[in-house]
């Protein structure tokens, strides 16, 4: 059982932790009993895999495929709620919160039997604390992926489904030129991913299934040109470029199938964010003044319990929120969320 975190503790303590749980998923997901005694000494009638229904977690990506000519629209509502700050030793300072309203919806088609294509549209609407709302509902940054199969799960084998996926994340969003800073939603940047999914299913010794999910992705950024004030702290009359840093993410999820229709779910995310470089020049007085700023690096640890429930093998609603543990130089928030997956 994972201990609610002191604020000031280090992050490098929760990878730790985070890469000891997945090597321990990934050991029990290699060991695949047939059968598991019960209380009584007899053996727990074991769960068919296709009376167990699901969602999917909050946060982790599915790496299974769906046959050809299928479809997968699966929209989420969320609130960041503001929190505060972390700072570089870890230690939280709590802010008086204000809150980013959006959706984010996956819009997947599969090619073939191995090969899927998806759309992510994303919308926002800012309520910072203390400072003007956003002017009207904005759309974000879009990304577009596709996704290759590797192997799939089959009872009985100690081989989990696998993907390889290639994202791009194009700025569609508003990042510079502002008049109102919460008018920006984007980055100004193209950013690609690469993702490494993995999912498998452990029997447990009551017979209900685990499903348990472990994805890995790396996201590089092109630079982003900028012109007065931005979402990258920059104010009227700047001229210059921002340089995004590399980021590295991964997310160690289980789903239990509490019964038919009920799932219980939670993500633990480890994501770390290399430093973003501002350089260009602000209007003074007299000549132009070099700007040349680093973000420093950052990292955060997040819990995403959810439950989910399953109308259909093909048609479910999940409810939960994602909850910041412990960081370093990042911002700290409370995101409930909600979505709807819906398969065809």
């Amino acid at each position: 059982m994972l201990r609610k975190v002191k604020p000031g503790h280090s992050v490098t303590q929760f990878t730790t932790a985070l890469g000891l749980r997945c090597g321990l998923m990934l050991f029990a997901a290699a060991v695949h009993a047939d059968d598991f005694a019960d209380d009584s000494g007899g053996v727990a009638p074991r769960e068919a895999l296709a009376d167990a229904w699901w969602t999917g977690p909050l946060l982790a990506a599915n790496a299974s495929s769906f046959p050809a000519g299928h479809a997968l629209i699966e929209p989420y509502v969320f609130d960041v709620i503001d929190k505060g700050q972390y700072d570089s030793n870890g230690h939280h300072e709590p802010s008086a919160g204000g809150h980013e309203l959006g959706s984010l919806t996956y819009l997947i088609y599969a090619l073939t039997d191995r090969v899927s294509v998806g759309l992510l549209p994303r919308f926002f609407y800012d309520e910072p604390a203390g400072q003007p709302n956003s002017s009207a509902p904005g759309v974000g940054d879009i990304g577009a992926q596709v996704q290759f199969g590797l192997t799939g799960f089959h009872e009985g084998s100690w081989v989990p489904s696998t993907a390889l996926v290639l994202a791009e994340t194009f700025p569609t969003g508003r990042y510079d030129r502002l008049t109102n800073p919460a008018d920006g939603f984007g980055a100004g940047a193209y950013s690609t991913s690469f993702s490494w999914y993995s999912q498998d299913y452990l029997w447990l010794p009551n017979g209900r299934i685990l499903r348990v999910r472990l994805d890995l992705t790396y996201e590089i950024s092109s630079s982003a040109s900028i012109a007065d004030q931005s979402v990258y702290g920059t104010s009227a009359g700047f001229r210059g470029n921002a340089y995004p840093g590399d980021s590295f993410t991964a997310d160690a999820a289980a789903e239990y199938s509490l019964t038919r229709n009920w799932v219980l779910a939670s993500d633990l995310v480890w994501v770390h964010n290399s430093s973003t470089r501002v350089t260009g020049s602000e209007p003074t007085a007299g000549a132009p003044t070099p700007v040349n700023l680093q973000s420093g690096s950052s990292e955060y640890l997040a819990l995403a319990p959810a439950v989910e429930y399953n109308f259909t093998g093909a048609v479910g609603v999940i409810v939960g929120a994602r909850v910041f543990v412990a960081g370093r130089n990042t911002g700290s928030s409370v995101t409930p969320v909600a979505a709807v997956n819906m398969a065809f």
